[in-house]
């Protein structure tokens, strides 16, 4: 079983190398944001989708040039609401709603440009709601769509369509603060698990954890008590900063551009792991965690302005994406500090794993913050 681990956290590393890198903005992968509002028997709504997406699904850039000019996009606003719409079906009450298209803008997200289209749905019975979602599940199955429905009440429900999930009911008659609750919860968990240089930052800190630095040289540790009160320590660092950021930003007391905080992430991430090969910060990783958990939660947020969140619930939201945020993150820890201690002794852990693993961390982050910071493309995806 050991050996297992060690060859899956080693293809993880790889693959990590291969695939995050390959992304021009690797924080977020292939989402679209849908908000439905219910208004007696009829829905409004208002789909952001990726432009780089569109041109990947049905091709926007015309001239073939690489950039894509509003005019292009302008030219094709049919083609993308016969595309869209029809890979979005709403039922109420047994029946379909028949769904019109209404007009097309552009708006810019943390990862780039994004055609808004606006449609009206004619519905009835609207006591419950048939959601089908199937944009780009057959080009890109790891795309997931991000839907915030506000119901006749005001209430917000939230969700996520992945190819798993295609098809969600809602009864908003139902809709409660206990689960818009339960939805921001999951919506904090799956971020963490999708963030992957959230992810590589938290296993740069977390990899010396079962080590000890003794005569210029890492050992093994011999206490799971102290490798798991560092880790504790770490842990609770990067939750407190991180959670302090996200509040300020979320209730837009602070902004800062995206292209600065994805930047400085891919920095946190860089020195998190060069200083496993080259140490800096001995014995003090809680303070590089509390110290970057800050920019970390400019992140959070941004994900967060994307959702929407609920003036009626926004305290309840906040707290609840929070906790998912640290249900993802401890899940991680979980499993991986008594697998990594009981390999702590192997060559195989202290050279490949947290050697060589820290390296490709390190190598990832780089290429991230060239492409974030000059908005460039080092590696087609």
């Amino acid at each position: 079983m050991l050996k297992a681990f060690v060859r899956s956290l080693l293809a993880f590393l790889c693959l990590a190398a291969s695939l995050y890198a390959g992304n021009a903005c690797a924080h977020k992968p292939s989402d679209s944001y849908l908000s439905l509002t219910v208004d007696n028997n009829t829905v409004h709504g208002q789909w952001d989708i990726a432009l780089r997406d569109l041109d990947f699904a049905i091709g926007l850039d015309s001239d073939g040039n690489g950039e894509l000019s509003w005019e292009e996009v302008r030219s094709k606003h049919a083609d993308i609401a016969a595309y869209a719409l029809s890979r979005l079906k709403l039922q109420s009450g047994g029946h379909a709603c028949d769904i019109t298209p209404g007009k097309q803008m552009l708006d810019d997200h943390t990862d780039g440009a994004y055609t808004v289209l606006m449609f009206d749905a004619a519905c009835v019975d609207i006591s419950t709601l048939t959601v089908e979602y199937s944009l780009l599940f057959d080009v890109d199955p790891q795309h997931k769509g991000l839907l915030k429905l506000v119901n006749q009440q005001g209430m917000v429900s939230t969700a996520i369509f992945s190819p798993d999930s295609s098809r969600q009911e809602f009864r908003l008659a139902d809709t409660d603060k206990l689960q818009q609750f339960t939805d921001y919860v999951k919506h904090g968990v799956w971020h963490i698990w999708i963030g992957f240089d959230h992810i590589l930052f938290l296993l740069s800190l977390l990899l010396p954890a079962v080590l000890v630095p003794r005569n210029q040289q890492w050992e093994a540790g011999t206490s799971f008590k102290a490798s798991a009160l560092e880790v504790l320590k770490i842990v609770t660092a990067f939750t407190l900063a991180h959670s302090i950021t996200l509040t300020l930003a979320a209730l837009q007391y602070i902004a800062l551009p995206s292209r600065w905080v994805e930047s400085a992430i891919a920095v946190s991430v860089i020195l998190a792991a060069l200083n496993n090969l080259f140490p800096l910060f001995q014995g003090k990783r809680w303070v590089v965690a509390f110290a970057f958990g800050l920019i970390h939660g400019f992140g959070f947020a941004s994900v967060l302005s994307d959702l929407g969140l609920p003036h009626s619930a926004l305290l309840l939201a906040l707290l609840g994406f929070n906790l998912g945020v640290e249900i993802g993150q401890l899940t991680i820890v979980a499993v991986f500090l008594p697998l990594s201690f009981a390999l702590r002794k192997t060559w195989a852990y202290r050279r490949l794993v947290f050697s060589a693993g820290s390296a490709a961390i390190a190598l990832v982050a780089a290429v991230w913050l060239v492409e974030r910071a000059f908005n460039l493309r080092l590696i087609s995806a």
